[in-house]
């Protein structure tokens, strides 16, 4: 045997669909992965949205597309299985959904790795009941090898142009009043997002909107109500989001994905939740996190807003 042949490197393939608050706090998981395995070939499955954050990470070697494409889609269900059947030693799988429990059932090699939810799999998962979410993906990292890392953000902010905030002297405030239209008992009301701008531009912060176009309606009400905001809605890759969240004095938003970018950017952030969001699971994590809950979400109040805010930012 010749002693000079180099060992394969290990092959992992983590999987992790979105959405894009679950994305972020896999970041810990992440940098865990590649601190416990520095020399392995670390590859990301993941869905066309976040492909081209997923490409300027620093943990990953390869980052492979699931198009979550229907079951009567032989073509794609061909690929998916070839891509699942390849020399992987472990498969991480940290969306634990209904789809990669079936792709563990009919995809995966008898004799591979495979740490999640899915039945009879080789490392399942411990009960997550009330577990947040970035600690759930911690532990399935452990499982596979990994080690506590810090998660450093450079990767990301060192690339993001910040956009002009209107006054670049100015300290600013970052409200995010939309999410899913989906789930209106997540949305604290935009005319509260307004009462809060307006205080916020008392206390002498310019006041930034964030969202994307599917956000622009809830944006727009509050502009009515607070016209001096500055309307960044639809305006921001999620580098430049990170890049403007770095340098705010605090953040404020529904339970969407980026109060969560906000929160690992190193924004003060307080996240208002509605009954449909667990705080122990949910909940933001960061150096300067925290939240606030109603049942229903119109029983927070803007001074409740306010409150909480000053012992988190001292403002």
């Amino acid at each position: 045997m010749n002693a000079d042949i180099t060992p394969p490197k290990k092959r992992l393939l983590v999987i992790k669909h979105g959405a894009l608050g679950d994305m972020v706090q896999g970041f810990a998981a992440f940098a865990s992965l590649r601190h416990g395995h520095p020399d392995a070939h670390i590859a990301l499955l993941t869905t066309p949205p976040f492909a081209s954050l997923a490409a300027k990470m620093p943990w990953f070697d390869e980052v492979l597309i699931d198009r979550r494409a229907g079951l009567l889609n032989i073509f794609e269900g061909l690929r998916m299985r070839k891509l699942l059947r390849a020399d992987w030693d472990w498969i991480v799988d940290m969306q634990c959904s209904g789809r990669t429990a079936r792709y563990f059932t009919f995809f995966a090699r008898a004799d591979v790795r495979w740490v999640g939810t899915a039945k009879n799999c080789s490392d399942p998962c411990p009960d997550f009941t009330g577990v947040n979410n970035q600690q759930r993906m911690c532990v399935a990292a452990a499982m596979a090898g990994g080690s506590s890392a810090s998660v450093d953000m450079r990767w990301l902010l060192e690339t993001s142009a910040k956009p002009l905030t209107g006054n670049d002297a100015q300290p600013y405030a970052i409200l995010i009043p939309g999410c899913s239209a989906a789930k209106p008992r997540k949305r604290w009301p935009a005319v509260n997002f307004a009462a809060l701008a307006k205080a916020l531009r008392a206390k002498g912060l310019a006041v930034v909107l964030v969202g994307t176009a599917a956000d622009r309606s809830a944006i727009d009400e509050v502009l009515h109500n607070a016209p001096d905001c500055i309307d960044l809605c639809g305006k921001t890759s999620l580098a430049e989001l990170a890049g403007l969240c770095s340098s705010a004095r605090l953040a404020v938003g529904n339970d969407t994905g980026p109060v969560f970018l906000a929160a690992a950017s190193g924004a003060p952030t307080l996240m208002v939740m509605g009954p449909d969001t667990d705080p122990g699971m949910s909940a933001p994590t960061g150096a300067q996190c925290d939240w606030i809950q109603g049942r229903p979400i119109t029983k927070v109040s803007v001074d409740d807003v306010v409150g909480r805010l000053a012992k988190l930012t001292k403002i």
